[in-house]
């Protein structure tokens, strides 16, 4: 005979993820929509879960938008290391991190707004773009392929190009998003150091293919 009391702690833990994602979900898509103040009888029933469940999980609806933005942030983050894997230039690794970034925002606009909501915590946040972002500004030091005299300034003005870049692009969709994102980046590898003539090459050279 099968022990069917081994498999219910299995369908206990999939039925608990299943709700804490819905959970995560409903409080990204109030976020995107600049709704940061809904009520958590609106989150539960977006959610399309119990009251009860809710507190099964959090504590309050700001620990969940905190889920739900650490979520983001970690999605952006595991696209961006699949989409550089195998490169060794870290000027290359940068600027098709930032590249990619920029053409996110219209490839995942939900995905954006959430992160453009919160857009101090993600230029000090530890996951997605920020830190490897630092990362790779520090290896290109190392390297010798850039001539940064404050890495952390340098970062500074790498996150609000970055966070302005997303707002421009969702306020004027008739812009480029693939343009402006590559001509960002070539005055960002400038400032830290590239000529123009290899700032400019290193923006033309082909992209792995964004999903979505």
């Amino acid at each position: 005979m099968v022990d069917r009391t081994a498999e219910a702690p299995t369908r206990l833990e999939r039925r608990k993820a299943h709700t804490r994602a819905a959970l995560v979900r409903a409080a990204q898509t109030f976020i995107a929509s600049g709704k940061l103040n809904v009520p958590i009888l609106e989150l539960t029933q977006t959610a399309d879960v119990g009251m009860g469940s809710f507190y099964n999980h959090f504590d309050s609806r700001e620990q969940l938008f905190h889920a739900a933005l650490e979520d983001a942030l970690e999605r952006h983050g595991a696209l961006l290391d699949e989409l550089t894997q195998g490169l060794d230039d870290p000027a290359h690794v940068f600027a098709q991190s930032f590249r990619l970034t920029g053409r996110l925002h219209r490839r995942e606009p939900d995905l954006s707004k959430v992160l453009l909501n919160y857009g101090l915590v993600l230029t000090t946040s530890d996951r997605g773009l920020a830190p490897r972002a630092r990362r790779d500004i520090e290896n290109g030091i190392h390297a010798g392929r850039f001539n940064v005299r404050d890495p952390e300034l340098a970062m500074v003005t790498v996150a609000g190009a970055a966070l302005c870049l997303g707002q421009l692009l969702h306020d004027h969709p008739e812009r480029d998003d693939a343009g402006a994102a590559d001509q960002v980046t070539e005055d960002l590898l400038r400032m830290l150091g590239l000529s123009a003539d290899q700032a400019h090459e290193i923006c033309q050279r082909p992209l792995p293919d964004l999903k979505g």
